[in-house]
């Protein structure tokens, strides 16, 4: 396998993600909240005092769960994807400080998911070597087998994972984004009919709305969505 060169895949600027990050980003469940906050706290003191660590705090809310995510579906347990989040932000920053920058080189998309790839990589060997230092010799080899089937990212197909992923990444942003644009009564029946996939009737009587008011929040909070979508996808691909 060729070694890969993360200085041949000049790095585009990353683009700046809302001030405020969205409540639907945090992590629902305790246990990934606290390794949520564990990793975050050790990415930001790896950076040190690099200039404007608070971007790339940022940077970190915005596209943490995306890394992650593609790192559990490829193959990585928890703890292993949460240490492809930190290396993969963690390189991107390397490389945004030594001024690799290339706007030919590619579209952000593609660099971020060679990056993931990458750290994902990493994971796959680095468990390899694990088991194999302390595996007994007389152990079945299946185990080795399954590794090797993981080991490359590409054997999981790891574009198409990433472009799902990548999907609902920029709709649960624009979600988060038009929701601060609308009022609140308005998105909490798109919501509820929408997003929740509640009945007209039920959203009529839980909320106290009417038919129309219902299928007008549909229009425009949708509406809003699919704009907002359009304009995340000109961008960053």
């Amino acid at each position: 396998m060729a070694r890969r060169k993360d200085s041949a895949d000049a790095s585009p600027t990353p683009p700046t993600p809302p001030a405020d990050p969205p409540k639907e980003a945090a992590p629902e469940d305790e246990v990934l909240r606290t390794h949520y906050e564990r990793t975050r706290k050790s990415l930001i003191e790896r950076l040190g005092n690099w200039e404007d660590q608070r971007s790339w705090d940022e940077f970190y809310r915005t596209y943490w769960r995306l890394i992650y995510g593609v790192g559990l579906k490829s193959g990585l347990r928890p703890e292993e994807a949460l240490d492809v989040v930190q290396e993969t932000i963690l390189a991107i920053a390397k490389q945004s400080r030594e001024n690799r920058y290339d706007p030919k080189a590619g579209s952000f998309k593609v660099w971020l998911m060679n990056m993931t790839r990458w750290r994902i990589g990493d994971q796959f060997r680095k468990r390899a070597k694990d088991t194999a230092m302390h595996k007994f010799p007389d152990e079945d080899d299946r185990k080795t087998s399954t590794l090797d089937r993981f080991a490359d990212p590409k054997a999981q197909k790891l574009e198409g994972i990433w472009d799902l992923e990548w999907k609902q990444n920029l709709a649960d942003r624009a979600v988060a984004t038009v929701k601060q644009r609308v009022s609140p009564r308005q998105f909490q029946i798109f919501d509820a009919y929408v997003i929740k996939g509640w009945s007209v009737k039920k959203v009529m009587t839980e909320l106290g709305v009417s038919m129309a008011q219902v299928y007008l929040a549909k229009h425009r909070v949708g509406g809003l969505i699919k704009k907002e979508i359009a304009e995340l996808e000109k961008q960053l691909i």
